[in-house]
């Protein structure tokens, strides 16, 4: 049996001239502006327009583009030569990566899962945590982009506590806690925030990275730990505690900082920058004396296992 499995991801600019095209698809996703789509496509040319200078200067700070699709890649591949070692000798996997705002995107992807005539595709986000504005808004659309593909189809929602994945977390944030070696410290979970009127919608975002900070917590000794959210832009009021307060609040309780982002599983702007460059200068103003930030779960064994579990309890 052939089986066709997709990772979905954001994507990122692969040059300082795609920025502006890039946020110009993401701020024109209904998913993210909720407007009548005559009023979303001109405001999502003018923020990306507003947007532009300062994102390519984020992005020059890490090469002049984002590394999420090479990291997307190694981890597709991981998960094929996994699922192929672990299952039948007679089926053939074919892992592909679809990004939602930059290349490779959706109608490219159906063309290359069309190609390769699969029985059966499995859908599998890599964000853990389900929200209307990643997962749902890739779901949406892969299904205006494959009305005649015929494909049987399977999908995985969300993960925010699968043992692999919570696992892998496990060993990372424990390296990093030991990392900042010893004296009082607090491990921070950083995720993406969102809107807040997003949650109160209904969005299951917000309680589901809170049950990945549990699920991780419940498996360390004696940790001072709380939950953030990072990366917020615009007027709206987002969810909070915003990542800036607490590590202002960590300074002023004189604890060291171990910053575990929980929602990402790769390396891309908000984390390389962001928290690497940003968020550890802000830290060291404020009187943090060690300020260690883990790193995502990329391809981690135990990452790719709990991967290859969700595909086949999907199927």
């Amino acid at each position: 049996m052939k089986i066709a499995v997709v990772l979905f991801n954001l994507g990122g600019p692969d040059s300082l001239d795609a920025v502006k095209p890039f946020l110009r698809n993401l701020f024109s996703d209904p998913a993210i502006i909720t407007l009548p789509t005559i009023l979303r496509w001109p405001l999502a040319r003018l923020i990306a327009g507003r947007r532009a200078s300062k994102a390519r200067n984020i992005y020059a700070q890490i090469g002049g583009a984002s590394p999420i699709l090479g990291q997307t890649e190694m981890q597709a591949q991981a998960l094929q030569e996994a699922l192929a070692r672990d299952g039948n000798s007679w089926d053939q996997w074919r892992c592909f990566v679809c990004m939602r705002y930059w290349h490779p995107m959706t109608e490219e992807v159906v063309q290359q899962v069309r190609d390769f005539a699969p029985d059966t595709i499995v859908l599998l986000p890599l964000y853990p945590q389900y929200s209307t504005t990643t997962t749902g808004s890739s779901f949406t659309a892969w299904d205006d982009g494959v009305p005649r593909l015929g494909t049987k189809t399977h999908r995985v929602k969300d993960y925010p506590t699968e043992p692999g994945f919570i696992a892998a977390s496990v060993d990372l944030v424990t390296q990093g806690l030991a990392a900042a070696g010893g004296g009082p410290k607090r491990l921070l979970f950083s995720a993406h925030g969102l809107p807040e009127k997003i949650i109160k919608a209904g969005d299951p975002y917000q309680s589901q990275v809170e049950q990945t900070a549990r699920a991780i917590v419940e498996r360390l000794a004696n940790v001072d730990w709380s939950v953030c959210y990072q990366s917020r832009v615009g007027p709206l009021k987002w969810i909070g505690p915003p990542t800036e307060a607490e590590i202002h609040r960590a300074a002023a309780d004189k604890k060291s900082i171990v910053l575990y982002p929980l929602s990402f599983v790769s390396e891309h702007s908000e984390t390389l920058v962001e928290l690497d460059i940003d968020y550890r200068k802000l830290a060291a103003e404020a009187g943090v004396s060690t300020y260690v930030r883990v790193p995502t779960v990329g391809t981690h064994p135990k990452f790719i296992e709990g991967l290859s579990r969700l595909v086949r309890d999907a199927l």
